[in-house]
Parts: C-alpha cells; sequence; structure tokens
C-alpha cells in the first residue's frame, strides 16, 4: 500500500511517498502546491526503460543506501571491519503533525538505524532537516559520510550560486551551470572557512534577484563540511550535505547514537532574495538574545585599527571619551590586553591583564568606559596558544598534534585541544574570571588559523570533536553569563554558519572594511543570516588592508547594512569629519529599527547596486553609485518588493539633509523605478517611502 505524506509551508510544499515499508521516496520539493493534491500514480506504477535496470528500479529516497541497486551516492558510507557495507532501510515507523515528519528507518542485516525528522516551519518557509544514526549492530560502525540532508532538485534547477573567496575576500559569489557531472564543494579547514561557505542557492534558469524559483539550502556545522549535487535516473538531482570526516573520525561502538548537524532548506519563487529573507526569518528564531529579546542593536566601537596592540591606558580612555562623544553606545577592547600581549608572536593562553599595560587590571579602564554610558566588551582568543606562553610552556601536550609531525605554526600559534575536559575547563575558568573581575557584556571571540594536525591525546583525528566542544564552551559561558553577547569572529569571515548561531549574537563579516569590497562582502554574507548579525564598521581612509580612500559619506553608508561599528582612530578626525561621523551615527540609531527587518538588494546597470531594509508599508532605500557613469542619466532604480495598488511618499534623507516628499505609485516604482540624481563614484544615496492610500 502507498500512502503519500505533505508538509506546506507559506510558500512552498514537500510530498514524499512510502510503499509496502520501503523507505520515503521524494515524489516533490518545490513552489506551494495547492487544491486536491493529486499527484498521479504512485513511483512504483510508473513506467521506466527496460535494460540494464534492476526490477523495481531504485528511486531517490529521503535516506539514499548504496551497494543494492541505487548508484548515486548513498547517504551513509560505514563499515565494520570492511563490512556490512550496503544499506537497505526499511521504515519501521511514522509520525505526522501539522509541520513535521519522522521517519523511523532500519536494517536489520546491516544493524542501522536512522531517525529523520523534516520540520518545514510554516512562518519562515524553511525546511529543518535532523537527521540520527545507531549503531545496532555487536561491532564497532566506522562511518565515513553521514548526510544530514538529501534534497531532490527538479530537472529544471540547471544554476548552482555559491560562495568561495579568502582572507579578507570572504563570500565571493560564483555560478556553475549543473550538468551530468557530479558539481562539489568540500571544505577541510576545521572551521566554516573564508573560502567554502556551507551553502548554496539551485535555480532555474530565468531566475533574478528578486523572481523564478531559487532552491537554497546550508548545513549548520562550523567544521568541515561538503555538499554535492549528483545527476539522478529522471533528470533531477540529489543534494547531500554533510560533516567532511577524517578517517577514523566517527566510530560508533554498539548501541551508540550520533546526531548529524542539521541542514535549513527553502524554496522560494522570489529570486535568490526570496530565498534569503526565508533564512532571516528562520535565524531570528534561533538567535538567542541577553534578556530574551532583540534590543536595538548599540553602535559598536573596536579598538584594533585604532591602537592595535600599542595600549596605553591613559590613551585608551581618551579613545573611550572620543567614543562616547560621537554617540558610541559599545566600547570593545581588542587584543593586546593580556599578559606580554606586544604583539602576535606570544601570550595567547595568558588570559589575565598585562601588569605593565594594566597595573591595576581592566576594571579602572571599564568603569571610565561604562561611566561614559557606555557598554564594555573583551577581544579573546580562547581556543589558541603560542609557544611562548606561560600556559604552553606549562602544557605543550594541551596543543593539537601528531606524534613525529612538526608543530605547524600559522601566525606563532598553535590550536588547543578543546576535546580535553581540562583544556575546557581551563578555558571557562580564565574568562569567567575576567567577566566576574570586570563588567564585560561582550565578547569578541576570534579564530585566527586553520587547523592542521589535528590529533586528540591518542592520536586519533579531531576536528568533529573540536566543533563540538568549541558549541560546548560557548554554551557552558552563555549559562553562566547569559548577560554577556559574543560575536564570531575567525580572521574575519572565517566562522560564519548557523551551527555557531544559537550560541552568538554577531559575526565579523570580514577583515577587510573597504566600503568597496564590504558591499560584495555584505551581499553574500545577507544570503544566508540576518543585517542584524552583521558587524559593519565605518573604517579608515585609506583602508587598513586594501589602501583604497574612499569618502566617509561612502563608507557610512556601505557600514549602514549591518549592525553599524567604528573602526578607526578619531584622533585623527578633524573637526569636520569629526562632526558627520558623529551625524551618520545619529541617522544609524534613528533608522536601525527599519535597517534590521526585512531586506532586499540588487545590482543595476551603470555601476549602480542597491540595498533596502524595512517591510513593504515602510523603507530605507541605499542606492550606491561603484563606478563613474558611462551615461548621460542614471538610470531609474526598480523596487520590487512595493505593495501593489499604493501610493508611496517618499523622501531623500541623510544625516544633514531631508528634501520634499515626492509621491509615487507604487506600479511606477516597480515597472519603470525611482529616479536617481547624478553621483560621482563612491557615493550613495538614502530614500524613506512610506506607504500612502491612493
Amino acid at each position: 500500500m502507498t500512502q503519500l505524506y505533505w508538509l506546506h509551508g507559506r510558500g512552498s510544499s514537500l510530498l514524499l511517498e512510502c510503499a509496502d515499508m520501503g523507505p520515503p521516496l521524494w515524489r516533490y520539493w518545490g513552489p506551494r502546491l495547492e487544491g486536491d493534491m493529486l499527484p498521479g500514480p504512485a513511483l512504483g506504477e510508473q513506467g521506466w526503460h527496460f535494460g540494464f535496470h534492476f526490477d523495481p528500479p531504485a528511486r531517490l529516497s529521503v535516506f539514499p543506501g548504496g551497494g543494492l541497486g541505487w548508484f548515486g551516492r548513498s547517504a551513509l558510507e560505514a563499515h565494520r571491519d570492511g563490512r556490512d557495507f550496503a544499506l537497505a532501510l526499511q521504515t519501521t515507523g511514522i509520525a505526522q503533525d501539522d509541520n513535521a515528519l519522522t521517519f523511523n528507518l532500519v536494517d536489520e542485516i546491516a544493524g542501522i538505524k536512522v531517525e529523520l525528522e523534516l520540520t518545514l516551519d510554516p512562518a519562515t518557509d524553511v525546511l529543518a532537516c535532523r537527521t540520527r544514526l545507531t549503531n545496532l549492530g555487536t561491532a564497532p560502525l566506522d562511518v565515513q559520510w553521514l548526510a544530514s540532508a538529501v534534497l531532490p532538485l527538479p530537472p529544471a534547477a540547471q544554476r548552482i550560486r555559491y560562495f568561495g573567496g579568502r582572507h579578507a575576500g570572504e563570500f565571493e559569489p560564483r555560478e556553475d551551470r549543473l550538468g551530468l557531472a557530479t558539481w562539489s564543494r568540500t571544505n577541510r579547514r576545521g572551521l566554516t572557512s573564508h573560502n567554502a561557505f556551507p551553502g548554496a542557492v539551485a535555480a532555474e534558469d530565468g531566475t533574478t534577484e528578486h523572481a523564478g524559483t531559487a532552491y537554497a539550502a546550508q548545513l549548520a556545522w562550523s567544521g568541515n563540511h561538503a555538499q554535492e549535487i549528483e545527476w539522478c535516473d529522471d533528470g533531477g538531482r540529489q543534494w547531500q550535505f554533510g560533516v567532511a570526516l577524517a578517517p577514523g573520525e566517527l566510530r560508533l561502538e554498539p548501541g551508540a547514537s550520533v546526531e548529524a548537524p542539521q541542514v535549513l532548506a527553502t524554496c522560494s519563487v522570489e529570486g535568490w532574495q526570496g530565498a534569503a529573507r526565508n533564512f532571516h526569518a528562520a535565524a531570528r528564531a534561533i538567535i538567542s538574545w541577553p534578556g530574551g529579546s532583540r534590543a536595538p542593536r548599540p553602535v559598536h566601537f573596536n579598538t584594533w585599527e585604532g591602537c592595535y596592540f600599542d595600549h596605553d591606558e591613559a590613551a585608551l580612555r581618551d579613545l573611550a571619551d572620543r567614543a562616547a562623544a560621537l554617540g558610541i553606545e559599545r566600547f570593545v577592547l581588542d587584543d593586546g590586553w593580556f599578559h606580554r600581549r606586544n604583539d602576535d608572536t606570544s601570550s595567547l593562553g595568558d588570559w589575565w591583564p598585562d601588569a605593565a599595560k594594566y597595573p591595576d587590571g581592566l576594571l579602572p579602564l571599564a568603569q571610565h568606559v561604562t561611566g561614559l554610558g557606555m557598554k564594555f566588551g573583551l577581544w579573546f582568543e580562547p581556543e589558541m596558544v603560542n609557544p611562548d606562553s606561560d600556559l604552553y610552556r606549562a602544557h605543550p601536550e594541551w596543543a593539537l598534534q601528531l606524534a613525529g609531525r612538526p608543530l605547524q605554526l600559522s601566525r606563532n600559534q598553535l590550536v588547543l585541544d578543546l576535546t580535553r575536559a581540562e583544556v575546557s575547563n581551563y578555558l571557562f575558568d580564565a574568562i569567567a574570571a575576567m567577566l566576574r573581575a570586570v563588567p564585560v557584556t561582550y565578547i569578541k571571540w576570534d579564530h585566527n588559523r586553520d587547523l592542521v594536525a589535528a590529533g586528540d591525546a591518542t592520536g586519533r583525528a579531531a576536528v568533529r570533536r573540536q566543533t563540538l566542544a568549541f558549541y560546548a564552551l560557548l554554551a557552558r559561558l552563555r549559562s553562566a553569563f547569559p548577560q554577556v553577547e559574543i560575536e564570531s569572529c575567525a580572521g574575519g569571515g572565517g566562522r560564519i554558519d548557523m551551527g555557531v548561531l544559537p550560541y552568538v549574537q554577531r559575526f565579523w563579516a570580514s577583515d577587510n572594511i573597504d566600503a568597496q569590497s564590504r558591499l560584495e562582502i555584505q551581499r553574500g554574507f545577507l544570503q544566508f543570516l540576518p543585517p542584524e548579525v552583521m558587524g559593519s564598521h565605518i573604517g579608515a581612509s585609506p583602508a587598513h588592508t586594501t589602501g583604497r580612500r574612499s569618502s566617509l559619506h561612502f563608507r557610512a553608508a556601505v557600514a549602514l547594512q549591518g549592525h553599524l561599528g567604528v573602526e578607526l582612530d578619531p584622533a585623527k578626525l578633524d573637526a569636520d569629519e569629526t562632526a558627520r561621523v558623529a551625524q551618520w551615527i545619529a541617522f544609524y540609531k534613528a533608522w536601525r529599527h527599519l535597517l534590521h527587518a526585512e531586506v532586499w538588494g540588487g545590482i543595476c546597470e551603470d555601476g549602480l547596486t542597491w540595498h533596502a531594509a524595512g517591510n513593504a508599508e515602510e523603507w530605507v532605500l541605499i542606492v550606491y553609485r561603484c563606478m563613474p557613469s558611462r551615461q548621460r542619466f542614471a538610470p531609474p532604480v526598480r523596487l520590487p518588493f512595493v505593495t501593489p495598488a499604493r501610493a508611496y511618499l517618499v523622501q531623500r534623507i541623510g544625516p544633514d539633509r531631508a528634501d520634499e516628499r515626492e509621491r509615487y505609485a507604487a506600479s511606477w516604482l516597480a515597472r519603470h523605478g525611482l529616479p536617481i540624481p547624478p553621483m560621482h563614484a563612491e557615493r550613495a544615496v538614502i530614500y524613506h517611502g512610506k506607504a500612502d492610500d491612493l
């Protein structure tokens, strides 16, 4: 008997078919289906081409198994001393409620149990996929690959957009055309990485930023990862996500279970941007804010590009005075504050104040900062250790290493083995001591190197367990200090993902604060995560990472896209620049309630890009000119997010201006566009729009 199982979201649907206790088969995942839901004959009743096929032919299931007729990639690659490698799961239990399906699948011969849970949130339209594997056998099971999710793509999904890059050049957009060859992306750097974000967007031909069908997915994981898209016999494709395991890294003892990191996926008929907004809604349901709800995101000052390692308490007090005068609401003391830390060659692991720089500890500086009405934050790089440190001299065995292999330094540092309880306890105690001694309400948590020779005390691969230990340490700190907000930074954007999101409230998108570079970086970030967790700062000119000079106007307008910060030396600003930075900060405060709402964006002709935030009733629009115009008149910017059959009052605004309002029909804004004034390159114009009755 064939049973059909439907889930419906706001704009998407999925259909699974289960027959004769076989594994659930994918029938559909795509735009929402309405009506009587009559999908026609079951897969087993549909014809197929005879010749060199098994009877019946294998079809794509929610957890395909290899070795017994399925010739695509298996969702599980495992064995017991070379045996029990084939997999043919049977359904032993199915549970369904309004939004979720749960399947229990068992292969008695292989001694495998798989529990799958698919939850389609009707509010966010995001599908959460969870997979749990149990070893029912009497011998250990060595797992080489465990798919967190297996998603179907229709034959029409021919394009794949993904994001790569490098340090200071994260989230570069790339696009491939899907064919018969397998498409794959794998990261083996030990953390999420700068060059391989664990997500992508597949799309049909004709799909644009705002229209057409897009299928997007991302793995909620901060370690090694892989995704693969493989052609299937019906012309569709299977899309698998999972942890990229090192040899021997995952062994299940008899009776033991492992839960794979979840995959979040969404289908939108509103193009790439529609998929992004669905992800933003899902992320907002995951974030754990101090106090239980999101407060207005405070203007952030980071000392790094203001003073680097040159910490002088009197100078920092002056820096704090200048920051407060600008309207800064949070002051973060970056690298250089701890024991004998004068450059990047020493002291990581020695997490107590440098007695030479801070003879009375950090409390006097922190009290000065809080006395100015700002919150106080502190930089840590807890997972790292310098060989030149008291910690390493006392415990060289605490570093991740492999016997007989050289200790490879990067940025003069090694990685601590968090899988050792004594290491995680040491780090918790060291950080907790600072949080108890100083009124710290914010931690910038950094991680400035990839993992190599990543073995534990027994010589076994440890990257997966290192990632889980990192999560556990964050969870422990959040439990003990729930008022403290944490930023995920890894040489900039090296650890940005949904896996760490339950423990942090901010990401440093890139060490590159060059405004022109940031436009692309931030566009890629916003494909997967919302603006209020994206750190975006007004940096210095010339930019420290690229040497490019940009106007303060352009730098500030780009920084408005996310959680605004300032990262420069205010003492180097002249009186006019100081006044203008203060004006931009006040402008951000006035509009952040809209800037941190729904987001739209696009790339226009003639060197224009745009970013809008708010809702269909009220929004802020920023239009950037990235290069000199080649036309006599700038092309109008079409706004696809306005509500049809409405009018909008549109006003050009800025820190020092508020023009007269103009009235436009929504259809005009959507079809023709908003006229844009002439601008020099690397400038921006900002508008406020509010719905009005026609």
